[in-house]
Parts: C-alpha cells; sequence; structure tokens
C-alpha cells in the first residue's frame, strides 16, 4: 500500500545523448530502485533533455536527431519521456536553466489541476507571488530539495496540494559529478543551485569514487544530504564516444543501444569520421562563456 507521506520525485537528466545507450536508460531504473527502497520516495516521471547544438562538443550531430533517438529508446517505457525543449533552444542554455524550467514546469502542471486558466496564467501568478519573498524555497532562487517545502504556500493552500507537487531531482553519472571541478565550465552558484535546492542523483562505475570527489570538495561536502550516490554492482561500462568510434568503422553496436536507435542512426547514416569532427576548432559553449568573466 502507497505511503501517504512519500514524497514524489521526477528525475531529470540532461546531456548529449549523441547517442542515447542503453547505460542512459538504466540510469533512471537505477535510481528509481535505489530511492524507492528508502520507502521515503515514490518515483513518478523521468525526463530525459538532450542539449542543443549550441553547447559545440566536439562530435556533437543535430539536437533534431538525438532527440528523435530518445524518443524511440524511450517508447517502450512507461515512465521515462523526452523532452525537446532544452534541445529545441539556438543558443547554449545552462543546466541550472534547464531543471529550473522543468521545475517551472512542475508548478504549471499542478496549478493547472487547481483551477488555473492556462499554463502562461499560473507562471505569470507565481511570479508575482514571489517578488520580494525571501523563503528559501522560493522557486525563483531555489528548489525542493531540503524537507518536503516545494515552493512559497500561497494563502489557502491545503496540505493535500503542499505534498502532492513532487521534487525535482537531478540525475547524473559520476563523470558529471566530477566536472564540477573543473574550472570555468560550472558558476559556482549553479552548482548550489542544483545539489543544494534540488538535490542530484548520481550513478557510480566501477573504479570512480564518488564519496572521494564529494569530500574533497567544500561545497559538495556543505550539501552532501541532498547528493544520492547509487553503486551500479551490474558493471556496464558502455560508452557514447566508443559506440560512435565503432558506429564510424562500420562496426555492430547492436544490444548497446535499442534496436530502434540502431535502426535510426543506419537509416540516416549517422555517425561518421566527418561528423566526429564538427566543433572540432570550438570551445565548447561554457568554457567560451566563463572564461570570460559572463554570468
Amino acid at each position: 500500500m502507497e505511503n501517504s507521506y512519500q514524497t514524489k520525485v521526477v528525475l531529470l537528466a540532461c546531456g548529449s545523448f549523441n547517442p542515447i545507450t542503453n547505460m542512459h536508460l538504466r540510469m533512471f531504473e537505477l535510481a528509481r530502485d535505489y530511492l524507492e527502497d528508502t520507502g521515503k520516495y515514490r518515483v513518478v516521471k523521468g525526463i530525459i533533455s538532450p542539449v542543443g547544438d549550441g553547447y559545440k562538443k566536439k562530435g556533437l550531430i543535430e539536437a533534431s536527431h538525438r532527440i528523435e533517438m530518445a524518443r524511440l529508446a524511450t517508447e517502450s517505457s512507461d515512465w521515462v519521456i523526452v523532452d525537446p525543449w532544452e534541445g529545441q533552444q539556438a543558443e547554449w542554455v545552462e543546466t541550472a536553466k534547464v531543471v529550473r524550467h522543468h521545475y517551472e514546469e512542475l508548478l504549471a502542471a499542478e496549478g493547472s489541476n487547481d483551477e488555473v486558466d492556462t499554463v502562461k496564467a499560473g507562471k505569470k501568478r507565481r511570479h508575482e507571488d514571489r517578488e520580494g519573498c525571501t523563503h528559501f524555497h522560493c522557486v525563483r532562487t531555489a528548489g525542493p530539495a531540503a524537507g518536503t517545502g516545494h515552493r512559497c504556500r500561497q494563502r489557502g493552500d491545503s496540505d493535500r496540494k503542499w505534498r502532492d507537487v513532487p521534487q525535482l531531482k537531478f540525475l547524473c553519472g559520476a563523470d558529471v559529478l566530477e566536472s564540477f571541478g573543473v574550472p570555468n565550465l560550472w558558476k559556482s552558484e549553479d552548482i548550489t543551485e542544483i545539489v543544494g535546492h534540488y538535490g542530484m542523483v548520481c550513478i557510480t562505475r566501477a573504479g570512480n569514487d564518488a564519496w572521494k570527489v564529494v569530500h574533497q570538495s567544500d561545497k559538495l561536502w556543505r550539501h552532501r544530504k541532498n547528493i544520492h550516490l547509487v553503486k551500479e554492482w551490474v558493471s556496464n561500462d558502455i560508452s557514447a564516444t566508443h559506440l560512435r568510434r565503432a558506429l564510424r568503422r562500420g562496426q555492430s553496436v547492436r544490444y548497446l543501444l535499442p534496436d530502434p536507435v540502431v535502426h535510426y542512426i543506419q537509416e540516416h547514416s549517422l555517425y561518421s569520421a566527418e561528423s566526429e569532427e564538427k566543433n572540432a576548432d570550438v570551445i565548447l559553449a561554457p568554457l567560451q562563456k566563463y572564461s570570460k568573466g559572463c554570468s
């Protein structure tokens, strides 16, 4: 029987998905098993958000292809979906802004279930409500990681309605956790927002010492209670980089990718020596932006 005090959770994974692999999909299953095994959470949805072309990563093929492959990969899932918003933006969008966008979408969806006429109206009302707000969990600056407060409570909000807004947690691999320490790749305040305000679930691989990464960072250590480290005991070292190499050499990648993705790649002749050189002479978008001291 469902525990009425379990916190609903939505998992959000951002990344290149170039291409999406079975391991990307396994991350969601592992995270859900881990969180629900605590007895505190009920995972209700997973979201895959492929990065846009503006990220400028070497070998990154067009977002339209990566979004479609992710959609094909999740067709058989009854809880993981693909959201194209990030991938459709003309310019690169910081991950913290992507997380914020999806959290506001959750609030908008909740508002639409409570006699809010439109999503637009709901967002406008929330913006007006939070002006000047100093509450720690105001959606303008924060998220739902601590406790059960998911947004600033408004007059007339019921306890049931308060509990029904899911938490949003950032889902990633250990490589993303390690990347927090790369100079000019992340803004310090973005790490604080993602980890401290929303929380993250990190899937670790063999050879990764994720707790060491947390221990060596004062910022991550400060928010360690919001970091869930999930050990993958069934070793799976599928790498998108290795898969692209196999594809451009004409080698089989079946059973490493979902079959519909393999067929899509073959149909559109994706991942060649030429595609791997795309953006080879371009600096990664965050490095361009943050090394210039932009905010």
